[in-house]
């Protein structure tokens, strides 16, 4: 629909009826809100190769239609269809053109190590980070993180330090409660960003459960052994369900062809979704390499790794940095050192304005 026409609007209505008349079609609803322009999509779902476009085209509300072929059809940049709008969220705009580092604990231990990183954060002029409370792990005896009891304090001192956005990953729909339950008990002093990690990338009642609520956007984790289409597929069921706030997050794929690090890196797959979706694209060097190995250059594989996926056009890194990560409980050899941060910092400052560069040459 045009711009002026918004989800209860006649004319909005009208293409309802228009297309329900049409046997065994459904019609969904979607309002995709960006940061600078609200869209209102109506879905027509069933057999609809018989369904004609014209009759929608001649109606002066319309502004396009489009026959989408591809299945994940709410996240998709069909041919055609609008540009990617980006999103707002807590005074941070995130877009296929925005760029973010999210550097942080892969796992809250201590209140201590926590102040220590955000303070350096800080000095560093980042406002965005990751923390995980809540930690899924391939062994039941390895640490889960300290859940719901870690989130006041953490919030609190993302709020003294000026973090404005936390990456942390939920498993269940009671995490995403007790988040929303500890920001409002701390005055919301930050935000949060609902990451679904790589190992519940098909756990599809809970991609429908992050979905179906709007308030907080979502950071999906491409599923470590599955393709990129069904890692795609998966996070159109958050879409689906209502909340199109979606980063794409790549990390790494799990196969032997890595070694010597932890997964495959597919970081070369940020411009493959970028292309076909509407969504921001992250990168996660930290998960992908897996430890601190040092280069016969002197750079760490990490610095390395990023560089790829940022001169690539990704528009978030998360990475893991850690004040002692010798006694880190969770990831400690693959983070970084606090001391560390400025030159990785300076990194990718680099490959950043490499890929603007690169991009301006293209459109001239």
């Amino acid at each position: 629909m045009k711009a002026e026409f918004g989800p209860d609007a006649p004319e909005t209505r009208q293409v309802i009826r228009m297309a329900e008349r049409n046997p065994d079609i459904r019609t969904e609803l979607h309002v995709i809100r960006g940061s600078t322009r609200t869209l209102t999509e109506v879905y027509l779902l069933g057999p609809t190769g018989g369904v004609s476009s014209e009759p929608f085209e001649e109606l002066p509300a319309v502004e396009k239609v489009i026959r989408i072929r591809e299945r994940y059809r709410t996240i998709g940049r069909h041919e055609g269809q609008a540009e990617a709008l980006g999103f707002e969220y807590n005074g941070v705009h995130f877009s296929q053109d925005s760029f973010y580092l999210f550097p942080g604990v892969c796992a809250i231990d201590t209140r201590e190590n926590l102040e220590l990183t955000f303070r350096a954060l800080k000095a560093a002029g980042i406002s965005t980070t990751r923390a995980g409370a809540y930690k899924p792990r391939t062994s039941p005896y390895d640490f889960q993180g300290h859940g719901a009891k870690c989130l006041p304090f953490a919030f609190e001192l993302a709020g003294k330090y000026g973090i404005r956005v936390i990456a942390m990953e939920v498993t269940s729909e009671q995490h995403v409660d007790e988040i929303r339950d500890a920001l409002a008990a701390a005055g919301n002093p930050t935000g949060v960003m609902l990451q679904i990690g790589t190992r519940n990338a098909q756990n599809f009642e809970l991609l429908k459960s992050v979905g179906s609520q709007q308030e907080l956007p979502v950071l999906f984790k491409r599923g470590m052994g599955i393709t990129l289409e069904e890692s795609l597929n998966a996070v159109e069921y958050v879409a689906s369900a209502g909340n199109h706030r979606i980063v794409f997050g790549l990390r790494g794929m799990k196969t032997n062809l890595g070694d010597p690090h932890r997964n495959f890196v597919d970081f070369a797959h940020v411009p493959v979704v970028k292309r076909l979706t509407r969504l921001p694209v992250g990168v996660d060097p930290s998960h992908s390499v897996g430890r601190r190995t040092v280069g016969p250059d002197g750079l760490l594989d990490i610095f390395h790794v990023t560089a790829q996926g940022v001169i690539g056009g990704a528009n978030m890194v998360l990475v893991d940095v850690h004040p002692k990560p010798e006694r880190a409980l969770c990831d400690g050899p693959q983070a970084l050192l606090l001391e560390e941060l400025p030159a990785f910092r300076e990194d990718v400052g680099i490959a950043r304005r490499a890929y603007e560069e690169r991009r301006k040459r293209r459109q001239t």
